[in-house]
């Protein structure tokens, strides 16, 4: 299917990921099937995990044998997800091989819990790398203050990491900066930069959620000016995505500092718009895939997003289109007295809670099967 919207998307310089794991997408050759249409890497997250091992019987297999090993939560959470983790990197191994160390990646999350201690994020991070061993692992760690200390020092050691939840341009750049942080800290040690990868997660779809709820009140507060704040929704999420790639993306990396890098192999951090279904029923369910379609980009699409795509998207460079109207979409929230910052701001802090409200979910339904099978084998 050379024609086809995802391999289309890779011809304009952008590489589709897949959002989404389950155990029966790696056994059924499901996951194959998505790299044959034009996937090039998966993502995960304990939202998804939360929901594969939650529901159906993919995992009862496995649930029973480390029980019977007597393994405690942790480690019977650990195995299964890493498990999975592993075998989807040997099934994208074939794109990493095939384009040289630039994608075919599989990302696994550290803990939410540790999303504000940074030595922990670190630990646990390098230790998920060492034992998965695959070159096509990243470790996702979140964009908060101690998850950038924590991102620094991995790469530094020459871990691959995806950082997730990131909502402003502020939080982006200092992330961009770390990264070559990490890279100079790597040279220093006299360790080759080319094998270690890195993309930025920023999130789309949720900065419209939020900008559209503020807008929304203020068009029912103010009647008479209520077109004015709705002609604004769904507009933020796009534009502020685009002077990210503008601003920060396109700004670090160029200049003396990158080029050093770059001489000694170093690779770009590339974007990822993460968050890119459409939660708002009256905008067109692809929007944000093809709102932000652009060189030395990743964009991860659940699957719903991604057979939606694929029958009906259309794909042209619109990332570095209308910069100037990127902007005065901006200046005109601020206009309104819309703190970007501050939404921003609370977008991670509800992304970081609703994570770990996953993970807590989901070590609740293992500890709840791992007593139903202890108590049928008693």
């Amino acid at each position: 299917m050379a024609s086809n919207t995802l391999r289309q998307l890779n011809e304009h310089g952008q590489s589709p990921w897949i959002d989404n794991i389950t155990r029966g997408m790696l056994r059924t050759g499901e996951l194959q099937r998505l790299i044959d249409l034009g996937i090039r890497g998966l993502t995960s997250n304990p939202t998804i995990f939360q929901k594969a091992i939650g529901s159906g019987h993919d995992y009862d297999e496995a649930l029973q044998s480390m029980v019977r090993e007597g393994r405690d939560l942790d480690q019977i959470y650990e195995g299964l997800v890493l498990a999975d983790i592993a075998e989807a990197a040997g099934i994208l191994r074939q794109v990493y091989d095939s384009s040289g160390g630039g994608d075919g990646f599989v990302s696994i999350e550290v803990s939410p819990t540790l999303a504000h201690d940074a030595a922990k994020t670190v630990e646990q991070a390098k230790r998920y790398f060492s034992f998965l061993g695959a070159p096509n692992i990243m470790v996702k760690v979140p964009g908060t203050t101690e998850g950038v200390e924590a991102f620094s020092s991995l790469i530094g050691a020459g871990v691959n990491i995806n950082v997730t939840l990131l909502f402003s341009l502020e939080n982006y750049r200092a992330i961009a900066d770390a990264y070559l942080d990490g890279l100079e800290e790597l040279a220093a040690s006299g360790r080759p930069l080319h094998a270690v990868s890195s993309v930025a997660s920023f999130f789309v779809s949720r900065v419209d959620t939020a900008i559209d709820a503020i807008l929304e009140q203020k068009a029912k507060d103010s009647p008479s000016e209520a077109a004015r704040f709705r002609a604004l929704q769904g507009r933020a999420a796009i534009a502020n995505a685009k002077l990210a790639y503008a601003e920060v993306y396109d700004e670090v990396f160029r200049g003396s500092r990158w080029d050093a890098l770059a001489a000694k192999g170093a690779r770009r951090q590339r974007p990822l718009w993460a968050s890119t279904s459409t939660k708002n029923p009256a905008y067109r369910d692809v929007m944000y895939v093809e709102g932000l379609i652009g060189p030395g980009t990743v964009d991860t699409v659940p699957p719903a997003t991604m057979e939606q795509f694929l029958d009906h998207g259309s794909v042209r460079d619109t990332l570095l289109e209308d910069e100037a109207g990127a902007w005065q979409v901006m200046q005109e929230l601020s206009d309104l007295g819309i703190d970007m910052a501050q939404v921003t701001q609370k977008l991670q802090d509800d992304g970081v809670a609703s994570f770990a409200k996953s993970f807590e979910d989901l070590e609740a339904t293992i500890a709840a099967r791992r007593l139903e099978m202890l108590a049928h084998a008693t």
